[in-house]
Formats: C-alpha cells, sequence, structure tokens
C-alpha cells in the first residue's frame, strides 16, 4: 500500500510506504485465581498485601469499648503489619484445609495424608527459612489419642472408615502463627459427636467475646 508525497513546489514526489499503525497491548489486569490444587503462593495471589480479614468476632455489652475506643483503635492500627502477616498464614490455612478436605478418604496412609497437606502449605506460605513456613508438624490423631500424633517415617498405618480423625496443623508468616484443627469422619454414626464438638467450641467463642 502506497500513498503519494507532494513536494512544497507543488511537484509529486516519488511514491513512499505508509507506516503502519502498532496495535497496543491491552494491559491484563486481573486477579490470578487459585488453582485446583492450589499451587500460586497466596503472597502472590493478593499482591496488594490486602488479604481476606476472614471472619470477626466482636465485643459485645461491657466489652464494647474494646471495639469503640479510639486507644484501642490506634493500637489495632500500630499492629497493622503484624495482623497483614497473620491474614496471609490464615488465608494459606484456609485453602490447604479446604483443598485437604476435597480429597482425604479411608484406606489413605496417614503418612502420605501429611505430607500431601505440608507440601501444599509450603507452596501457599511460599516457604522461606524463618520468614514463612510450617508452624509445627502436621497432627493426625486417631480415635481415642486425642492430639499430637504425627506418623514417623516408615509408620504404614492407615485411615479406616469407622475412624474418627483430628487433622491440625499450622501455618506461619514472620512468625506469626496461624493454628486449626478440624475432625474427619466418614460413618454417620459419630455425627452426634462431631456436632456436639462444634456446638461446644463455638459456645466457648460466645463465652470469650461476652
Amino acid at each position: 500500500w502506497y500513498q503519494r508525497r507532494v513536494r512544497a513546489n507543488g511537484e509529486e514526489g516519488a511514491a513512499a510506504p505508509a507506516k503502519k499503525k502498532k496495535k497496543k497491548k491491552k494491559k491484563n489486569n486481573a486477579k490470578p485465581v487459585q488453582t485446583d490444587p492450589p499451587s500460586i503462593a497466596i503472597g502472590d495471589l493478593f499482591a496488594d498485601g490486602n488479604y481476606p480479614e476472614g471472619e470477626i468476632q466482636h465485643y459485645q455489652d461491657d466489652n464494647l469499648w474494646r471495639m469503640t475506643s479510639q486507644e484501642m483503635k490506634m493500637k489495632d492500627y500500630a499492629f497493622e503489619e503484624a495482623l497483614r502477616d497473620a491474614r496471609q498464614a490464615a488465608e494459606a490455612h484456609r485453602t490447604v484445609r479446604q483443598y485437604v478436605q476435597s480429597w482425604i478418604a479411608p484406606g489413605m496412609k496417614m503418612i502420605d495424608i501429611c505430607e500431601r497437606l505440608e507440601d501444599c502449605s509450603r507452596k501457599m506460605v511460599k516457604e522461606n527459612g524463618l520468614l514463612a513456613g510450617l508452624a509445627f508438624p502436621t497432627g493426625c490423631s486417631l480415635n481415642h489419642c486425642a492430639a499430637h500424633y504425627t506418623p514417623n517415617p516408615g509408620d504404614k498405618t492407615v485411615l479406616q472408615y469407622d475412624d474418627v480423625c483430628k487433622i491440625d496443623f499450622g501455618t506461619h508468616i514472620n512468625g506469626r502463627i496461624i493454628d486449626c484443627a478440624w475432625t474427619v469422619h466418614f460413618n454417620p454414626k459419630f455425627d452426634p459427636l462431631v456436632n456436639a464438638a462444634k456446638a461446644a467450641t463455638n459456645m466457648g467463642y460466645q463465652v470469650r467475646r461476652d
């Protein structure tokens, strides 16, 4: 494609090639979305540092001043960096917990469950020495063992349909630890037991809050 160029004296000059306009690439401002299974570190998923706050339990009645006092608000502001670290660790924990709940099943070795869980945890916090990583070894206590059992190399214990298993693991960012445990069961006969434990936990939250 050519166009004619006219000189200042009115004479036509040689044909010159027209310049092609370069198309500007559109910037992709879309936020990344977590994969399945999870593979994107939480710090990369929320690059702006604004992590989800999660559920907030508000104080009530005589303790309401802890939420409304200007002095207490300023104290919270002073701890914003620590809260940001805790929220990042919490979002990593929540992501791993939901992932594990999607595949844990009878017939799996306890050590395989723990290793798969911990591999995902390391990715979510982007493990970095003492700055970010696992808060402690994963607990997977069965039945009469209430807590703090974790399998050693060579342990061949297998999760059974009639087991009641307590999964307990923690994540940390800059030493700010998030710890949470939940109960895994497959036989519905244990529903009343698990529901009673949930009700007791929620009542404990309410008493502490009030």
